[in-house]
Parts: structure tokens; C-alpha cells; sequence
């Protein structure tokens, strides 16, 4: 049996970057986005339903995000549909990787974890954090997007001190080398628990 484990965090925190930590550690990792991703890509399973409710959004033979994106934009109910059709299939890509993976501790990296509930079908919860001020100055930093889709992207998710209040893990991702140290550490205490269950 494998222990569960849900790897969240705001953006701008560390999140990915932690995630192949926890890789390098032997640890199985399931991406949100990636498994979005291949929904989305051509042959995908999110592809057909998505045609059917908005064909406009498939874009040689895939579905495309900015074309989502202005579907929403004009006209905001459209997100439902969107989350009604993609939620069930993430789920289904999810408890796939649960049955398949064969390592000792899975690692599921959900931005919101906490948000969607999934944290509730995990046995424990880590959270990357650095403070805010780093947190903008990296986001701003990578040149993707304005000030102002950053702060509403970051109001759209629980406030950080929530997310690392309710954690069971904190991992502070000042430093890659401290970072690296938590995850290792964690990845210990984890194995440990497993070994005397």
C-alpha cells in the first residue's frame, strides 16, 4: 500500500521545482497540470466532450487553452461545463496513476488542493512557502503575466498562512538546498511511518 501524499502551494512558490525533489527521492509523482494536459492534448479524453459543448476551443485536433481562455472571458458560465467535463477525467487519470505506480510514497501535486477538497482522499499534505513580497518578485520575474492577472490568480487561492496552517508539512523553499533538505527529511519521517505501520 502506498501512502498518499499532496504537494500544494500558491503560485510563484516552489511548487514544481519541490515536486522533482521529491522525485529524485524515489517518490511517484502525479501532476494536475500535466495530467490536464494530456486530456487536452490531441487523442485526449477531454477532446470529444470538450468539441461537443465548444467547438470553437479545438484547435487541430487538441484543445486549446487560449481559446478556453476567451470562451470564459465572453462568457464566465462557461467555466462550469469546462470543470464539468474536465474534473471527472482528471479523477480517472489520478486513480489510474494510484493503481499503477510502484513506489512507496506518492506524490500528487494539486495547486489547489486544498480548494477542490482533494485533500481529503490524501494521508498527509505538504505546502511550499516563501513570503509574499518573493513569492510576487518571482512570479513577476518569469514575464508570463501582468501584475495584475498575477494578483488575480493569487486571489482566486486560499490565502498561504490558511494552506500551511492546515498542512502537515511545510516546506520553505528559500534556498534549493534547504528545500531539498526538507523534502528529504519529510521523505524519512514518511518511510518510517510506513515501515511501522
Amino acid at each position: 500500500m502506498s501512502f498518499a501524499l499532496g504537494l500544494t502551494g500558491s503560485i510563484g512558490m516552489g511548487k514544481s521545482t519541490t515536486a522533482q525533489m521529491f522525485v529524485d527521492e524515489g517518490c511517484a509523482l502525479w501532476d494536475a497540470d500535466a495530467a490536464v494536459h494530456r486530456l487536452y492534448s490531441m487523442g485526449g479524453a477531454a477532446v470529444e466532450p470538450m468539441r461537443a459543448a465548444f467547438p470553437e476551443a479545438i484547435i487541430d485536433g487538441a484543445v486549446n487553452r487560449d481559446a478556453l481562455k476567451g470562451i470564459i472571458e465572453r462568457n464566465p458560465d462557461a467555466l462550469k461545463t469546462i470543470e464539468a467535463i474536465v474534473h471527472p477525467l482528471v479523477a480517472m487519470d489520478r486513480a489510474a496513476f494510484r493503481r499503477q505506480a510502484a513506489a512507496d510514497i506518492l506524490v500528487f501535486d494539486i495547486p489547489l488542493l486544498f480548494e477542490t477538497g482533494g485533500d481529503a482522499a490524501m494521508d498527509a499534505v505538504a505546502c511550499v512557502s516563501i513570503p509574499a513580497d518573493e513569492q510576487k518578485r518571482r512570479v513577476m520575474a518569469r514575464g508570463t503575466m501582468t501584475e495584475a492577472q498575477f494578483e488575480q490568480i493569487r486571489a482566486k487561492q486560499m490565502p498561504n498562512d490558511e494552506k500551511c496552517a492546515r498542512a502537515d508539512y511545510v516546506i520553505v523553499t528559500d534556498t534549493l538546498d534547504h528545500a531539498r533538505a526538507q523534502v528529504q527529511d519529510i521523505v524519512r519521517q514518511i518511510r518510517a511511518e510506513i515501515a511501522d505501520a
